[in-house]
């Protein structure tokens, strides 16, 4: 075997210009690759960041069916108590209590139906990008405070500024009738014009107190740090619930003591962001496709070359004994040595401009101006993990060396006298 590499090492650069170009081919290829799939990967968190971060979370803890109807009367009746339970759980950034309702909200001049959401204001900051997002006034001040944040489009269609006050007429939670006059203290613009038009939010406590939920709320929304650890968070918060509070995983409806809670992660609340990310993926696989078979079949001319000229000297080899299947052998390590050659500078070519992005930071043309306008991270950072940095290059390797079976198996057919009168 060490004779056989020593063979492939120097036939490999009995053409140093042919096999240099080859080497580059793969190289560009593979650090191509690496970059692109890095950035993609990393892109996809950044959707997935900006998205959840206004208002979903990460994951959300419900009443079983309030994600398909939810309706007034499915609520979390401990809401608070479980939210301070869970957040003692490794991973998890922050979780805390929300209520959801619908009202009609008038001005002086107009009326407006809208979705009205109780947060609890000393943990928002770190769910939602909304407190962040105040264009003018100041972002609610405390759980027991009678005051309202309106969307931008929303208070330009109320025609209401900071210091006016809302009329807000619904729906409670036992069927009586829901009512308030609240004033504004800060306009947001969360970046989704749905949101920055038809939405309201206000301190918990007075949400149930105005809805007459007592002490109950919606759902718990969290955040995690990692989202590549987000499964092992929720396997915690199903398995470990806290005393007399039990949790059901998702799609389970079985019947449990006190309430049927289920734990849903952000693919099932936001199926759409899910399905958009799965339909960039395929066409970018479509096109690194492309580009590999480009390659593969840029080195399997490159092989393919090589065995045809050296068919002489194949004949003069199985002449003197050599079998077909030890000169098989022979081009396949030539291939493989050349092929990991260009992976491995095209790899560390690609890594430490992956490197260079994840510090300062990879930016598409007019994505500055877009996240300065809705909130977005102007940057994107690349994703290191070792899916993303090994992915391309296998791929190109797997194809490789599928190709350079061609040129291989052609020397199965060689025969000794015809291969030496080969010119």
């Amino acid at each position: 075997m060490a004779m056989i590499l020593r063979l492939a090492w120097r036939n490999i650069w009995r053409h140093p210009r042919r096999s240099g170009l080859t080497i580059a081919a793969i190289a560009f290829a593979a650090g191509l690759l690496v970059f692109m799939i890095t950035i993609q990967l990393g892109s996809y968190d950044m959707m997935i960041d900006n998205n959840l971060k206004v208002l979903t979370g990460h994951f959300q803890v419900q009443r079983v069916g309030y994600l398909e109807k939810p309706k007034m009367r499915n609520t979390i009746t401990q809401a608070q108590p479980l939210a301070e339970e869970l957040r003692k759980i490794n991973g998890i950034v922050e979780i805390a209590a929300r209520a959801n309702g619908f009202a009609l909200v008038a001005s002086e001049e107009r009326t407006y139906g809208v979705q009205v959401i109780g947060v609890e204001t000393a943990h928002e900051e770190k769910l939602s990008t909304i407190p962040g997002r105040i264009q003018q006034g100041q972002f609610l001040s405390s759980d027991t405070a009678q005051e309202v944040i309106v969307g931008e489009a929303l208070a330009r269609n109320l025609k209401v500024k900071v210091g006016d006050e809302l009329t807000l007429l619904g729906s409670g939670r036992d069927g009586s009738i829901a009512a308030a006059v609240l004033p504004i203290v800060g306009i947001f613009k969360s970046g989704i014009p749905e949101v920055d038009r038809g939405l309201i939010e206000m301190p918990l406590t007075t949400f149930q107190e105005i809805f007459s939920m007592g002490g109950s709320a919606h759902v718990l929304v969290g955040m995690v740090e990692h989202l590549e650890g987000l499964e092992t968070v929720l396997a915690q918060v199903r398995v470990k619930p806290p005393p007399n509070i039990p949790l059901q995983k998702g799609g389970e409806h079985a019947p449990l003591e006190k309430e049927d809670l289920v734990v849903l992660d952000w693919d099932t609340l936001e199926p759409g962001l899910l399905q958009i990310i799965q339909a960039d993926m395929v066409n970018g696989w479509f096109m690194y496709g492309c580009l590999i078979l480009i390659v593969t079949f840029s080195i399997l001319n490159t092989f393919l070359m090589a065995v045809l000229e050296r068919t002489r000297e194949f004949g003069v080899m199985l002449a003197l004994g050599a079998k077909h299947t030890v000169i098989g052998k022979l081009v396949m390590l030539e291939s493989l040595l050349l092929t990991l050659l260009g992976l491995g500078i095209g790899l560390a070519i690609g890594t430490i401009v992956v490197l260079y992005f994840y510090v300062y930071g990879f930016s598409y043309p007019g994505m500055e101006e877009l996240g300065a306008q809705f909130g977005l991270t102007e940057d994107v950072t690349p994703q290191l993990s070792l899916l993303a940095f090994t992915l391309g290059p296998a791929a190109i390797l797997l194809f490789t060396m599928i190709g350079s079976l061609y040129p291989a198996l052609r020397i199965r057919l060689l025969k000794p006298v015809d291969a030496m009168k080969s010119v």
